[in-house]
């Protein structure tokens, strides 16, 4: 008997909000010259892409059911951060610089545990995309 296909299934939800690249650790001089324009309060069209991976189920022919995964992504993110400002509105951004990075590194941790709760898939990358030209990915905690 074969082993059943390894594949590799995404959904893609946006989401609009506001942020403010700013950090303590930083002068306000500091924050301006790193920052720039994003060091004031500003908004984006976001898409936060949940890529999970895993073998296709015989019985049912998927990796994990899709309305499964748009359900978890729109409870533990869409519905945390669209049209509010990130800094002051997200309760699991609080302290977090809201850079695309860091926000895909948080969705992540919202979204790991629901993910892998489904038997034999496992969350393999979030790409949050930052206005029409900028993304990043971020394929889990590593160990160096």
């Amino acid at each position: 008997m074969s082993s059943p296909p390894i594949v590799e299934i995404t959904h893609r939800a946006e989401f609009s909000a506001a942020h403010r690249l700013h950090t303590a650790a930083l002068s306000d001089e500091e924050n301006r010259r790193i920052y720039g324009p994003c060091n004031t309060v500003h908004g984006h069209n976001y898409a936060v892409e949940v890529t999970v991976r895993g073998p296709v189920d015989a019985r049912t022919g998927m990796v994990m059911n899709l309305t499964d995964l748009m359900r978890v992504m729109h409870e533990e993110i869409i519905s945390q951060v669209d049209h509010k400002h990130v800094n002051e509105d997200v309760p699991f951004l609080a302290g977090v610089i809201p850079t695309a990075e860091n926000m895909a590194v948080a969705f992540w941790g919202r979204l790991a545990v629901h993910v892998d709760a489904f038997a034999g898939s496992e969350l393999h990358c979030v790409r949050v995309v930052e206005g029409s030209a900028n993304s990043v990915a971020y394929h889990g905690p590593s160990a160096r």
